[in-house]
């Protein structure tokens, strides 16, 4: 015996504050993350002057690269986390900022790691 299908239940509403918020802190992550490539590549390539005593170029070299891959791994699953959530109509706001937070502090700590390199 068959039995009816239950009613299928309305979507959720979408938030356009989420949606907006969520976009503009993504659109400023990427951002960031490109500047902070950019400027990490350019740290280690104009590195002219490293006396053997005092700075470590490989640790610099070391420190700026793993700072840009970490940064960008972490981007890219954050917008794809705050992508998903936004397509299932969940709060996605909190995982687009704190992907911003992770990559800032990301690219902080990678020049921590450079400036302890050279100096």
């Amino acid at each position: 015996m068959a039995y009816p299908m239950p009613p299928a239940m309305p979507p959720r509403p979408r938030s356009a504050a989420d949606v907006t918020v969520s976009v503009i802190v993504l659109v400023v992550t990427v951002r960031v993350v490109g500047v902070g490539a950019v400027l990490g590549v350019f740290s280690v390539a104009f590195l002219d002057h490293c006396p053997p005593a005092t700075c470590s170029a490989e640790g610099a070299v070391a420190a700026s690269m793993t700072t840009v891959v970490a940064a960008g791994l972490v981007a890219v699953t954050g917008v794809i986390t705050t992508i998903v959530r936004l397509a299932l109509r969940k709060p996605a706001w909190p995982f687009a900022v704190g992907t911003l937070a992770l990559c800032v502090g990301a690219f902080f700590l990678g020049a921590i790691g450079y400036i302890a390199a050279v100096s």
